[in-house]
């Protein structure tokens, strides 16, 4: 099998279900209409509510949900082989990830921006809307601890990576203000004078780490630890036009133009996939996911085909900014098949190495030693990128070392192996860094709708001490669990609860279809996806309890189990409301028929 039937398969597949599946569900189930009014154009506030071009909105949406997700979490399900990972990003981006993200998006369009738990108290119940706003905010503080901790990993002494990060955040600030405020709607220019400057600190940062200055941007994981949070709480208060938005814009152009690079790689070059399709691990025992293939492929390949945390961004930040419904198709399932694409492309990144380099670089000494495995190609690929791979757990190193195999393989590129290495370890960060400040300002909306029976100032966007304090708290707690935590307790929880929302999101969608639509069997496009996500999703988070945390006998494996169990409840609360709500809704449907 070679590389480059898996991507044409894949954008065939994806072109298919744009195409066809996307236009059923905008005319036939949502009925989209551009001549109903956005809560971007009816709540203007400047701040959350302001009307947005849809191609810098797919920017922004596009990089706030494509996090660490569709980038590590093929490479780890590897371990299965190629093909379990492959399909389950195609078949669940198109039916599952790509229907989750339109509906929500769509449904709180409809309903002036709400929130996922608004949607959740206004079309199931009371009761539901509660429990929704406690999941969400379990969730999305363990989905911001495993993102945030996959960026620490990745920029951890890499002075090239943290300098090409830290150039996006003044370029934002300049893009924000050039097109809103110095030139306005001049959209063209300041993507060139933005992306021109994140280019700049692309090429320089290279030459800067060899340099004496560099050593500023030398950080250390406790001091990443600490800065993220802070960035996370300063980017939630600022306006989103003036930070948030363009920042998400200017990075979609490195995402989505290193992306291509790698089809075009792998259109050139056509690398042999090494991984077979299935291996011996399908059934349970293997070394980076101890679980068998079903659930755990499920849970570990998340935001690339189906993501609760994108709920999150369809219900927050986004629909506040859709300028007229027809953006949505776009927008919601569009930016999802992309992510799709991303997940593709790192599975095979992860494949092209041999069995032997990628155990090796994903397991530590000890643990690959027991496997009784070879390396081939590791050593010349260490002398290359001029680092030490082995034992580098987590994916992200597994996926630059892929990616440069990749793009080295160009004519004329295989000396500059190293420069793609280190290229993939800055493009890696720059990717999930978005989820986080986005993350981040949705978990603040949240928290202020939870606090609102205390004060209900603290519900407002406009009170900036109530900004200042819930962007704190949130800030703070998911902070807290990236400075104590590590990626073999974070990622499982994190794969899990990510699961649990999407699960949460599809039975809010089923409820808002069943209301809205005028045909009730439309509402399985939903239904099904949440029954199955579900089942896979409790069994994933029971496993994870027994076998990964209640063995650790510690102070992180018990509040890890305390968290995993209180999300499982909540949901579980919320599903049980969902088919009380259905069987209200269908039982009249029925009787009259």
């Amino acid at each position: 099998m070679h590389a480059l039937t898996l991507v044409i398969v894949s954008l065939l597949v994806f072109a298919l279900a744009y195409r066809y599946y996307s236009k059923f569900i905008i005319t036939k189930v949502l009925v989209l209409n551009d001549a109903i009014p956005t809560p971007a154009h009816t709540l203007r506030d400047g701040k959350d509510y302001h009307p947005t071009n849809k191609y810098v909105l797919f920017g922004h949406h596009f990089a706030a949900i494509s996090g660490a997700g569709p980038l590590v979490g093929p490479v780890l399900a590897a371990q299965f082989g190629f093909l379990p990972g492959y399909l389950w990003i195609l078949i669940g981006a198109v039916l599952g990830g790509a229907v989750h993200d339109i509906v929500i998006l769509f449904a709180s369009v409809r309903m002036n921006g709400l929130s996922l738990t608004q949607l959740a108290k206004e079309h199931i119940s009371g009761l539901a809307g509660v429990a929704t706003g406690f999941a969400i905010l379990f969730i999305i503080i363990t989905a911001l601890a495993g993102l945030a901790l996959v960026v620490v990993n990745a920029l951890n002494e890499s002075i090239w990576a943290t300098f090409t990060i830290a150039v996006t955040i003044p370029a934002a600030l300049f893009v924000g203000l050039y097109m809103y405020k110095i030139r306005p709607g001049k959209l063209i220019e300041a993507s060139l004078i933005g992306v021109s400057i994140v280019i700049l600190g692309v090429i320089f940062g290279e030459p800067l780490s060899k340099t004496s200055i560099g050593s500023i941007f030398l950080l250390s994981k406790p001091a990443l630890s600490i800065i993220l949070p802070l960035y996370g709480l300063i980017a939630s208060i600022l306006p989103v036009w003036l930070l948030l938005c363009p920042r998400d814009y200017l990075s979609s152009y490195m995402k989505l133009g290193t992306i291509a690079l790698l089809v075009i790689g792998i259109c050139i070059a056509n690398p042999k996939i090494h991984m077979p399709a299935v291996t011996q691990y399908i059934h349970g025992g293997g070394p980076i996911i101890p679980g068998k293939v079903w659930p755990f492929v499920c849970i570990t390949i998340a935001c690339g085909a189906i993501s609760g945390f994108h709920s999150l961004i369809g219900s927050g930040t986004t629909p506040k900014m859709i300028n007229k419904e027809s953006d949505i198709r776009f927008i919601g399932y569009g930016a999802m098949l992309a992510e799709a694409l991303v997940s593709v492309m790192a599975l095979i990144a992860a494949t092209v190495m041999l069995p032997g380099d990628y155990f090796a670089i994903n397991l530590s000494p000890a643990a690959f030693a027991k496997l009784g495995l070879g390396t081939t190609q590791l050593a010349e690929i260490e002398r290359m990128t001029g680092e030490t791979l082995t034992g580098r757990a987590g994916g992200a190193v597994s996926l630059a070392a892929g990616m440069s195999l990749i793009l080295s393989a160009i004519k004329g590129m295989k000396y500059l192996m190293g420069y793609w290495y280190h290229f993939a370890i800055m493009f890696e960060a720059l990717f999930i860094l978005t989820t986080v400040d986005t993350g981040t300002r949705v978990a603040r909306y949240i928290l202020q709708e939870i606090l609102r029976p205390i004060h209900p100032k603290l519900a407002s966007g406009t009170w900036l001490p109530g900004v200042i304090l819930t962007g704190t708290i949130i800030s703070f707690l998911w902070g807290y669990l990236v400075y104590f935590g590590e990626i073999s307790t974070i990622w499982p929880m994190f794969g899990v609860a990510n699961q649990l929302l999407a699960t949460l999101a599809l039975c809010i969608g089923t409820i808002f279809i069943l209301r809205h639509s005028q045909k009730w069997y439309y509402c399985l496009i939903t239904f099904i996806p949440a029954i199955f996500m579900f089942v896979t999703t409790f069994a994933a988070g029971i496993d994870n309890i027994f076998s990964n945390y209640l063995p650790k006998h510690n102070f992180q494996g018990n509040l890890n189990i305390i968290l995993s169990v209180v999300m499982l409840l909540l949901v579980l609360i919320i599903f049980i409301e969902s088919i009380r709500k259905s069987v209200a809704i269908l039982v009249p449907i029925f009787t009259r028929t």
